[in-house]
């Protein structure tokens, strides 16, 4: 299994040293929005939870992930490494009060060495497929997706690959892309997590 290969015809240059905030700040208003209405609705369908704020974390990462992403093809480590950290605090401070919760955080770690494990045997054997970034990025997402148990591990991993190879059709359909390019698949990840984020919960 690997991530959807379609590319716009240009690819922005990038540089380690470029500045991976620029996209934050030239979209701040839009990013801003983004992250509270996504809050706004994991608050509306988790409620009260204590792992609320585990959950609003990701989705205010994940939207800043996305911006960058979309404008730059990276998912740059200083947003996807805290969130390693970022997740297993705010997860594991939910544990004492959340019914079962020493079993799912067990399943979180499960979740997220199986994801990172899939997205890595999928770099090593066509590295041209997806980037590493994808690779650090599927361990935080296995992480959220495994606490909530394999249901939710499951579909939102299969929502990942559907949305991500449902865009690169259209790409193709209306002659916007190459069948080898490439897409930013950090967007499609994202967005299949929080689908099974929504469902399982």
């Amino acid at each position: 299994m690997t991530g959807p290969a379609i590319e716009e015809p240009s690819r922005p240059v990038w540089s380690w040293r470029a500045d991976w905030t620029e996209p934050l700040r030239r979209d701040r208003v839009p990013v801003a929005v983004a992250a509270v209405l996504g809050v706004a609705l994991l608050a509306w369908r988790l409620g009260p939870r204590p792992d609320l704020p585990a959950f609003a974390y990701l989705m205010v990462a994940g939207v800043a992930l996305t911006a960058v992403d979309v404008r730059l093809r990276r998912l740059p480590d200083p947003l996807t490494l805290p969130s390693y950290v970022a997740g297993l605090v705010l997860l594991g401070a939910a544990v004492p009060f959340t019914d079962g919760g020493g079993g799912r955080l067990t399943a979180a770690l499960t979740g997220l060495a199986a994801l990172w494990a899939l997205f890595a045997v999928q770099w090593f054997i066509v590295p041209s497929a997806m980037g590493f970034g994808d690779v650090k990025l599927s361990g935080v997402l296995g992480l959220y997706l495994g606490w909530l148990g394999p249901d939710a591990w499951v579909l939102g991993v299969l929502a990942m690959f559907l949305l991500g190879g449902l865009y690169s059709a259209a790409l193709l359909v209306v002659r916007r892309a190459r069948f080898r390019s490439t897409i930013p698949f950090g967007p499609f990840m994202l967005a299949g997590t929080l689908t099974g984020v929504l469902l399982y919960a």
